[in-house]
């Protein structure tokens, strides 16, 4: 009709909708993870437990571990955040603190060590985890740099090997299980990385 407004746009909820199957999709994987008792979950189940269909999972992520790594990736960003508190001792603290916490979450801990069973014989996947790791030794290193500037670490500390301290113990007690990670070894170990820079 000539003189009928026209009429308005619908809005558009297609992105809102992919945000949210998407993130279904990886609170059902950590969930079925986390109450699987180390039991395998599959893509199915993961599908199942999201609502979604098998190929909706697969349109994202090439494979469970993918999946996982995506998961994590994010959890991750929550879970451990780079604090700058003017000081390196006490950044480099809180760091290692909530990242020996997180990892033993209810679902991050299945999460974790599923990948690293899995990337023992998937070669891609042990390529992503590389990266996944690579990035959160970029993010201390920043921290640490930062002490460096401040004069808190000589120039010439081997940033490598503080970092290599810190994940070493990290993976070790979070792999094998033999000594806690708690407080009081976040503390410890925080004192041990510094002690010679």
């Amino acid at each position: 009709m000539a003189g009928a407004p026209p009429n308005p746009e619908r809005p558009h909820t297609g992105r809102r909708r992919n945000e949210a199957t998407h993130h279904a999709i990886l609170d059902a994987a950590l969930r079925l993870l986390a109450e699987s008792d180390g039991e395998a979950v599959t893509i199915d189940a993961i599908a199942k437990a999201a609502g979604v269909g098998k190929q909706t999972v697969y349109r994202w992520w090439p494979s469970k571990g993918a999946l996982l790594l995506d998961a994590l990736t994010e959890r991750s960003a929550i879970q451990v955040p780079l604090p700058d508190t003017g000081s390196v001792r006490a950044d480099l603290q809180a760091v290692i603190e909530a990242t020996f916490l997180g990892a033993q979450g209810k679902s991050t801990a299945p999460a974790l060590r599923s990948l690293a069973r899995e990337a023992a014989h998937d070669p891609h996947l042990a390529e992503l985890l590389q990266t996944f790791t690579a990035q959160r030794r970029n993010a201390v290193r920043g921290l640490l740099i930062r002490g460096q500037q401040r004069g808190e670490l000589a120039p010439g500390a081997d940033l490598d090997l503080m970092l290599d301290q810190f994940y070493g113990v990290f993976w070790y007690r979070f792999l094998l299980g033999h000594q806690p990670l708690d407080q009081d070894a976040a503390t410890r170990l925080t004192n041990a990385i510094l002690a010679d820079h």
